[in-house]
C-alpha cells in the first residue's frame, strides 16, 4: 500500500514540469514572431517610402545580369540616361511594392511554423530571419509578384526597358526579346527586405534590453 502514494505523487509530479516547458517554447516561438513582426517593419519603415531601394546603396536594384553586358557599354558611349531611367523605374516599383506587401509579410510571420524555437534563437544573429527565409520564400515571391507586377506599371518599368532595350537592340547589344523583369524586381525586392530584417534581428539580439516588447525582452534577454 506504501508503493501506490510514491507512484502517485510521481505522476503528478511530472504533469508541471511537461506544462512547464511547453510553455517556455511557446513563449520563445511567439517572442521569435514579435521580433521578426519588428524587423518587418523596421525593414518597410526604411525601404517602402520614396528612394528607399534607389538610394539605399545594400538594397538598390541592379538590372538583371542578362542586360548588365549592354549597360556597361552603353553606358561606355555616353548613353546613361537608358540605363539610370530603368534602373530607378524598377527601384520605385520596388519601394511600392515593399510598402503595399507590409501586412502579406507580417501574416506570412504569424503563420510561420515553428518547431524548436530554442535552436533558432540559437542560430546566430539573423538566425530567425534566415529560418523565415527559407520556410516563406516560395510562397512571398508567389505572393509578391501581382502586387510588383502592379508597381511596375505604375512606375512606367515595362516602357523604360523597351526604351533600355530598343537602343541596345540597334547597337547590337541585347539578343533576347523580352527580359523577365518583373521576376527580377520581386526577387531583388525581397533580398532587400530580408537585409533589412537580419540587421534589425541583429540589433534585437545585441539589445534586447532596449526594444519596447517586453516579450522580446524576456525571450532575447535570455540569449545573452
Amino acid at each position: 500500500m506504501r508503493i501506490i502514494p510514491a507512484i502517485v505523487v510521481c505522476f503528478f509530479v511530472s504533469i508541471p514540469v511537461s506544462a512547464a516547458s511547453d510553455t517556455l517554447a511557446d513563449e520563445e516561438a511567439a517572442g521569435l514572431k514579435q521580433a521578426l513582426t519588428l524587423s518587418v517593419n523596421a525593414a518597410i519603415d526604411i525601404l517602402g517610402v520614396p528612394n528607399g531601394f534607389l538610394h539605399n546603396p545594400k538594397a538598390k536594384i541592379p538590372l538583371p545580369v542578362s542586360l548588365q553586358k549592354a549597360e556597361g557599354l552603353m553606358r561606355s558611349v555616353g548613353m546613361n540616361k537608358h540605363a539610370d531611367g530603368l534602373i530607378a523605374a524598377m527601384n520605385h516599383a520596388a519601394e511600392t511594392a515593399a510598402s503595399e506587401g507590409r501586412a502579406l509579410l507580417i501574416d506570412a510571420v504569424q503563420n510561420m511554423p515553428v518547431e524548436d524555437a530554442k535552436a533558432i534563437l540559437a542560430g546566430g544573429d539573423d538566425g530567425a530571419t534566415q529560418y523565415f527565409r527559407n520556410t516563406s520564400s516560395d510562397s512571398l515571391s508567389d505572393q509578391f509578384l501581382p502586387i510588383v507586377k502592379k508597381a511596375t506599371e505604375q512606375a512606367g518599368v515595362l516602357k523604360k526597358y523597351n526604351d533600355f532595350a530598343g537602343k541596345g537592340a540597334k547597337l547590337g547589344l541585347i539578343s533576347e526579346k523580352h527580359a523577365n523583369i518583373e521576376n527580377h524586381v520581386t526577387e531583388k525586392t525581397l533580398d532587400g527586405i530580408y537585409l533589412l530584417m537580419a540587421e534589425k534581428e541583429q540589433a534585437i539580439r545585441y539589445n534586447p534590453a532596449d526594444q519596447d516588447s517586453e516579450l522580446v525582452r524576456r525571450v532575447f534577454g535570455t540569449l545573452k
